[in-house]
């Protein structure tokens, strides 16, 4: 069995407004519910074949000079859509995406 390469199993980091939202929870405090919440989540976009403990081991490799810890990985299954863009019909892009949470207090601060 050969091993993967981290880069292969994670592709990137998926920016959107719900995964921003959930790298900011632990800084929430106008919720009390929100403010609960210690660990940071991050979203990544990764190979539709790579297992929990894959992403876990190549997230903890990639952030190695940051001594990042992984406590869970939770992965959703993007289906494909049909779309149709002025006339032309077509299919949005499926994958597969993990979302990971971290130790409290660990951060991954990217320039964006």
């Amino acid at each position: 069995m050969t091993k993967k390469s981290p880069y292969a199993i994670i592709k990137n980091r998926r920016m959107t407004e719900k995964s921003r939202m959930l790298e900011n929870l632990q800084n929430a405090s106008s919720n009390p519910s929100l403010s609960r919440c210690k660990t940071p989540k991050y979203v990544f976009d990764v190979d539709p074949l790579a297992n929990k403990y894959e992403i876990a081991s190549a997230i903890e490799e990639i952030y190695a000079d940051k001594k990042i810890k992984v406590l869970q990985v939770n992965t959703a299954t993007l289906k494909m859509k049909q779309r149709r863009v002025r006339g032309h019909a077509g299919m949005t892009a499926g994958g597969k995406k993990a979302v990971v949470t971290l130790q409290p207090g660990q951060t991954i601060d990217e320039p964006v």
